[in-house]
Formats: C-alpha cells, structure tokens, sequence
C-alpha cells in the first residue's frame, strides 16, 4: 500500500500566525509610540488602529485574536483530516483534540495567574480557553460532517443561532436584544454560570457563549483550509478564491452591522463573518506572496514567532523583557531623547526575536 506524499509546510501560515502576534508582542506599543513621538497623521491613524474598539466597531486590534483562531481553523484540514483519513481507528485523534483543549484551558489559567492561588477572584474564561474550546467544537464538526454543503450548513446554524440568542431572548430584568455590556445575553449566562472574576465585570468577552460564537471563525478557516488542500484548483485559482471569499464576507459584515452591530467584545455575528473575511483577505495574500510567489527573504521574521506563538504568547506573560531591553538599550534610549521610547520598544521585539531565534535554531517548539 503506498501512501500519497505530505504536503510541503505551507510557509505562508507560519508567517501571518507570526504577523499576527506581532502586534500582541509588542508591535502595538512600539506603533503607539511612533505616533506619540512623531506626531505623524499616518502615524497617528495607525495608533487609534491599535486600540480596541471601545464596544461597537472595528479596529484592526480588534482583527488580532479572530484572525489567531482563523488560521489554527486553517490547520484542521492541512493535519487533523489528513490523518483521520488514513487512521483505521479515529479513537486517538478525538482523545488527543479533547486532551488539547483541557491543556490550552489550564493554560488560560495560568495565564491569568492561577499561582496566586485566589481561586475566589479567578479569572477562569481565557483567550487559550477560547482558542482550544472552539478549535475542538470546529474540528469535530470538520471531522463528523463530510460535505461541503454540510460544514456550510453548520456554519449557517451557528452564526444565525447565535444571533437569534442574542438578538430574540431576554435577559431577565432588560429585554431582548438589548446589546450593552450588562443588557446582552452574554453577560446574564456569564454572571449565572461562570465562577471567579469575569473580565469586564457584568460580562467576559472570552465567556461560554463568546466561545460557542468563535467556534464559527475558526471553522471558517477550516474552510479556507480545504481551499489550499484542494488538489482540483491550481494556486492562483486558491488564491482567487480565497480573496472573493474574503471580500464577500467582509462586505456582508459591514453591511449587516447597520442593523445588527459589529461588537468584538461580544462576537457578535456580524463580527465574526467580517473579521473572518479580512483573515480570508490576508490569508490569500501571504499565500500568494509566500508560497506561490516564492518570495520569502521578508516573511522569515514573521515566521521564526509564527511556529512559537504560544511560547512567546505565555513568555511575554512571565518574563519581563522590557526589563531586559532597558538594560541593553537604555543608554542609546536616554541619548534619544523624546525617541527613546522607540528604541526601548524596538529593543523589547529584538529581544523576544533572539529567543524565538534561538528556539528556532535548536528546534524548540511548543506544540499545543
């Protein structure tokens, strides 16, 4: 029996995971920065960019964590299919999705400094929870639901169910469709079901029913994961239909958010069909530039944090490299005047890039 040859990595994947934890490392801040020193109008635009929307709207901050879970939805297809495919007993492969997912969960606590040993004030709901939680729920619809036109049915279910939530029930005391921090639906079941501390207070944006809303972008890029593992379209074909997926979508987002408002704090369903379309947008980009174009001399400092972004997700958390960076550059910062700002955040993203360098180079990788 002979087996057909595994794919090449698919670099293009590794360089925008690595773009996008740029701006989670480090990259917002020195941004920030250059639009504070300099005063620039581009400068300055781009720094409002890098704040999160206060509740309604869009920022590109707000892009940076659908977009995380939209390329490890991309993954499902390239790896998880792949070998379910081949496996005459699929019994590991859903044991292994279930122990990631309660491993990502304790990371999120971690995280969220379960070392204080607080457990009272807690914060249990996480961004790892989120990512492994929905990451899960997508692949096993991936696995169970064979046809196209089954995934996009699920799909379908989950964007409309969820807005038919929390747009149609009421919260007890407010109403229905009240979208507010403490009016939406989101809220009421996070402070009647999630223990600890939640992280605005009257609601978590990484709460159980934010969590069931996410699991929608991440089967989105599962979607745009069979895309890039057809074998029937060449690559500029994938590429194309990467891009008109993106822009469809995000056109519908925006449309729709007049009536029903983009709200990432909340995953709203607009939100989740226009961030996934601009990660569709993004992904047919790198794709094309990186792998299909072959022009890759640029992506290489995207990709060296891209293959160890939980790594330097967790270590920015517990290693202060802003300590580090002022040791090594404060003297040029200080003779920089109003600039040094600049050169301690430019020194703080050197120093978190030599580690990952390092693990690189040594083969270190933390796989979740």
């Amino acid at each position: 029996m002979s087996l057909m040859p595994r794919p090449p990595r698919l670099l293009s994947l590794d360089a925008l995971r690595g773009f996008d934890m740029f701006w989670i490392i480090g990259g917002d801040v020195l941004f920030r920065a250059l639009g504070e020193v300099t005063g620039w109008g581009w400068a300055r635009w781009w720094a409002a960019q890098l704040e999160h929307a206060e509740w309604a709207g869009f920022h590109f901050y707000d892009l940076i964590f659908p977009l995380f879970m939209f390329i490890s939805g991309v993954a499902i297809p390239l790896s998880l299919l792949a070998k379910a495919e081949t496996a005459a007993d699929k019994r590991p492969i859903y044991l292994k999705l279930v122990k990631r997912a309660l491993l990502l969960v304790v990371l999120g606590f971690f995280y969220n400094h379960l070392t204080d040993l607080q457990f009272a004030t807690q914060r249990y709901a996480s961004v790892l929870g989120q990512i492994g939680l929905a990451y899960l729920f997508a692949a096993l619809i991936m696995l169970n639901v064979r046809s196209l036109k089954g995934r996009l049915a699920a799909l379908a279910g989950i964007l409309f169910g969820y807005a038919a939530v929390q747009l149609l029930v009421p919260v007890p005391g407010i109403g229905a469709g009240v979208l507010t921090p403490d009016g939406t639906i989101n809220g009421f079941i996070d402070r009647l079901l999630l223990p600890g501390r939640l992280y605005d207070r009257v609601f978590d944006p990484e709460g159980i029913l934010c969590i069931l809303s996410a699991t929608s972008v991440t089967l989105m890029g599962g979607l745009a994961g069979l895309v890039l593992r057809s074998e029937k379209s060449g690559a500029y074909r994938k590429a194309l239909i990467l891009a008109g997926s993106g822009a469809g979508l995000a056109t519908a987002g925006f449309v729709l958010s007049h009536w029903y408002p983009m709200i990432k704090k909340a995953w709203t369903s607009t939100f989740d069909i226009y961030a996934a379309g601009l990660s569709f947008l993004l992904l047919a980009l790198f794709y094309l530039v990186v792998d299909v174009w072959k022009v890759r001399k640029w992506s290489f400092f995207f990709r060296v944090i891209g293959v160890n972004s939980i790594t330097i997700y967790l270590g920015t958390r517990i290693v202060d490299f802003g300590y580090t960076s002022k040791f090594l550059f404060g003297g040029v910062a200080r003779i920089a005047g109003g600039a040094g700002v600049l050169v301690l955040g430019a020194g703080v993203i050197a120093v978190e890039w030599l580690v990952l360098y390092f693990l690189y180079k040594k083969n270190v990788f933390l796989r979740v």
